[in-house]
């Protein structure tokens, strides 16, 4: 469930799917908004506000190199990391380690949602074992830090060619993910549920063109 002004209760959540979100999304704005082909070393829903980090490649004479991966989580998450969804985008190198067990243990201390990297992570064991969702490109081994490099926090970012903002919502499961303006969140959460409603609806109709069509034979 998401905290402050805009909570989405969980029985609310339950009660549609990414694709739904998706098809919402498609209804009410004209732009790209869904994301495919995540990998998560423990699939489960990920949903909550946006904070965003943006890579960059790897240079050496940058401020941004000292001052590493845990200031920029600080400066994202602010005074409220409780819910949030930290988005890290791929800096041009989608197959590098983004980071690991270690670097998103803050997550874990923090009470945050979750993580979705436009690039690979390591450490698949150890997230499994916290209580945030993890997503991303897949499992890396090698260290990543002479090729991409955390470097700003907060600022807007592409996905995969979806633009994400911070504080827009983040949902993602197992068939892929979508990004919401907060502004729209309430109406897109609306016409999901009416999505699903139509779904259902053709659900039973299809069976009684079965029926009917058996009854004729």
């Amino acid at each position: 469930m998401t905290t402050g002004p805009d909570t989405v209760p969980d029985a609310v959540l339950d009660r549609v799917a990414c694709a739904s979100l998706v098809d919402a999304m498609g209804r009410l704005h004209s732009h790209r908004a869904h994301i495919l082909s995540l990998v998560s070393p423990a699939p489960r829903r990920l949903f909550g506000p946006v904070a965003t980090i943006a890579y960059l490649p790897y240079r050496d004479d940058l401020r941004q190199t000292e001052l590493g991966f845990g200031a920029l989580f600080h400066q994202a998450v602010g005074e409220s990391a409780a819910g949030t969804v930290l988005v890290l985008s791929s800096g041009g190198y989608p197959e590098a380690s983004h980071g690991g067990g270690t670097k998103l243990s803050r997550l874990q201390h923090t009470g945050a949602a979750g993580v979705l990297a436009d690039g690979r992570l390591r450490d698949f064991e150890q997230l499994r074992g916290y209580a945030f969702a993890t997503w991303c490109r897949g499992e890396a081994t090698r260290w990543g830090g002479d090729t991409v490099m955390p470097f700003a926090a907060n600022v807007a970012v592409e996905i995969r060619g979806v633009c994400v903002i911070p504080g827009d919502y983040l949902y993602a499961d197992a068939s892929g993910a979508v990004v919401i303006p907060r502004a729209s969140l309430k109406q897109v959460i609306d016409e999901a549920l009416r999505v699903e409603a139509e779904d259902a609806t053709s659900l039973e109709e299809i069976a009684t063109e079965r029926l009917e069509g058996t009854s004729r034979d």
